[in-house]
């Protein structure tokens, strides 16, 4: 199994990242990290969570001058597969429109295109039906070739009841495995840095 980076995002279902984490700390041999938005960070804290956490703050501190450690990097080369689960509506759009203000966004936008990217899309029923999501969607799925596992229906944070909550933690880690299985990606099929050819993403 590889390394699991779990990004999360400004939903509430951000409250499931602890058992996220520890289904995924069940399988042998599996290390995981996590970077949370700033909002994300408002629905558990860290001593929650059995693994290591990076934050927009840690980035910062880490790096004074040229040649520094620069953690997006760090954590892009170290990572064989990155799972956003949940991802909101806001960083969604984020994604799919290029930003990058934050270091999970940050992450996102220099990630290696041949490493596997798994997100968990979780937002209100009427923001999961907005056209700009649909569109939104199509750019990670078509353009940059994200699996998406799609959300549920059931009661939602608002008291309303739809599609739109996160798959359950049980069912997302399944899923990635059978995903990494079918896939063959393991710690030693992904090299750790890669030239990519200036016409590859053209």
């Amino acid at each position: 199994m590889p390394n699991v980076l779990i990004g999360a995002t400004g939903s509430v279902a951000s409250i499931k990242i602890p058992q996220l984490v520890d289904l995924f700390l069940e399988i042998p041999d599996v290390s995981v990290k996590v970077v949370p938005t700033k909002a994300a960070h408002f629905f558990f804290t860290s001593e929650q969570v059995n693994a290591e956490i990076c934050t927009d703050e840690q980035e910062w501190a880490m790096w004074a001058k040229k040649t520094d450690p620069v953690l997006h990097i760090d954590l892009r080369n170290w990572a064989d597969v990155l799972v956003l689960a949940p991802l909101d509506a806001n960083t969604l759009a984020k994604i799919a429109n290029g930003l990058c203000d934050n270091l999970l966004t940050c992450v996102l936008r220099a990630w290696n295109p041949i490493k596997p990217v798994i997100v968990c899309p979780a937002m209100n029923t009427n923001m999961w039906m907005h056209p700009f999501t649909a569109r939104h969607l199509g750019v990670l799925q078509e353009l940059l070739k994200f699996q998406v596992i799609s959300p549920i229906s059931k009661t939602l944070a608002c008291g309303d009841t739809g599609v739109g909550a996160m798959e359950e933690p049980a069912v997302i880690v399944a899923k990635v495995k059978e995903f990494i299985k079918d896939e063959k990606i393991g710690k030693s099929d992904i090299p750790k840095s890669e030239k990519l050819d200036e016409g590859s993403l053209i």
